[in-house]
């Protein structure tokens, strides 16, 4: 890309690209420039200083984590889907979540998810304190599940030739579930199963 070609717009979206996969410290103009095949100075004339910029990703973030459809043929259904994409979301962009909770604007950018399940819980017939309950456990369920697996993953790796945790014994005579348990988990099922009981517990049928 020439200096001729370059946007604001190209520009924020190649930083937000940088920061999402490597972290904001891999953001640095002149790393980003040769991203975008453009000299310093043209990106400083689009954006300002690096400061700014990242002001610039913040905010392209608090949009992007705003588009957010609900799907589904019942308010239930709808409201899951919201949660599910609302984890999505999250999973993908840690480093540029990290920066929009630096800057306090992390209740700003969850506004469009929870105005999404209010719309729900409102159409399943739910009010008041009900609906507000019902709204926040599927966003605390998504945001609180993220966080577990986050510090799962950055967890150091269990040594190999520790006593086995799972047996017999300690599964009660459970085989099956001494294997399940000793077995890596699913995150994408196991959050499916209780984000699921979560709603049939909350939201009317």
């Amino acid at each position: 890309m020439t200096d001729s070609q370059l946007t604001r717009e190209s520009v924020v979206a190649t930083a937000a690209e940088l920061v999402r996969r490597d972290g904001p410290g891999a953001l640095t103009m002149r790393r980003l420039a040769a991203e975008l095949g453009a000299a310093v100075t043209a990106i400083y004339w689009h954006v300002g200083n690096r400061e700014a910029l990242l002001d610039e990703v913040v905010a392209s973030t608090v949009r992007e984590m705003g588009r957010i459809e609900a799907v589904g043929a019942t308010p239930a259904l709808r409201a899951e889907s919201v949660a599910l994409e609302l984890r999505r979301k999250l999973r993908e962009r840690p480093h540029l979540i990290a920066l929009v909770h630096e800057r306090g604007l992390t209740e700003l950018m969850m506004l469009p998810a929870q105005r999404a399940l209010v719309h729900e819980a409102h159409a399943a017939g739910l009010r008041g304190g009900r609906a507000a309950q019902a709204v926040r456990a599927l966003q605390f369920q998504a945001v609180g599940f993220v966080l577990v697996e986050r510090n799962r993953e950055r967890a150091p790796r269990q040594h190999p030739g520790e006593p086995e945790l799972w047996d017999a014994e300690t599964s009660e005579q459970d085989r099956e579930l001494a294997a399940a348990l000793a077995a890596p988990p699913d995150p994408d099922a196991l959050f499916a199963a209780s984000l699921r009981a979560l709603v049939l517990s909350l939201w009317p049928s």
